[in-house]
């Protein structure tokens, strides 16, 4: 592990200390970053695009600037970071319809840390749902994020066949 990657890590673990996961487990939320980062290292990412999966939702959830951002971990990471990064000042209707608008313009390294992010969601909608999450919830879920994901550029098609192996398994759980 490179130092970028450790500092990244460090960094965003002490971020979202005390925050959990919507499921039902209430797990911890650096498991998703986790997740993530082992994603994006798995499909080729480099340096950047892990740091910048350990860290993409600092920003949004915790009490990070993107000036702290960029200067920890430089602009490349927090570029990165950046278009990961949700505006929380738009209702949640305008924050999905958002990113669905922007992911054709995502870099290489902001479509394989959205393709993480998906592929780790989708793995707790079957695996540790949120309690208030019914069938029909879940499934609108797995809808939307397929719909993003494959609105991504196509930079790494091994990360997407994974992202769809895990969308086809997920519907078989739920019902689909």
């Amino acid at each position: 592990m490179t130092d970028l990657i450790l500092r990244a890590e460090t960094f965003a673990r002490a971020a979202h200390v005390g925050q959990t996961r919507k499921g039902a487990a209430r797990e911890p939320y650096a498991i998703h970053l986790e997740q993530i980062a082992g994603f994006v290292a798995r499909h080729g990412g480099d340096d950047i695009a892990i740091a910048a999966a350990w860290l993409h939702d600092t920003v949004e959830d915790c009490d990070v600037s993107a000036d702290q951002i960029t200067a920890m971990f430089g602009p490349d990471v927090a570029g990165v970071v950046a278009e990961l990064t949700d505006d929380r000042s738009l209702e949640k209707p305008a924050r999905k319809a958002a990113q669905l608008a922007h992911a054709p313009t995502r870099s290489p390294r902001a479509a394989l840390c959205k393709i993480g992010d998906k592929w780790s969601n989708i793995g707790a909608v079957a695996t540790s749902p949120a309690v208030h999450w019914d069938d029909a919830r879940r499934h609108a879920y797995v809808d939307w994020a397929q719909q993003l994901v494959h609105a991504l550029p196509d930079h790494c098609p091994a990360a997407l066949a994974e992202f769809d192996a895990l969308v086809i398994r997920v519907r078989v759980q739920i019902g689909a």
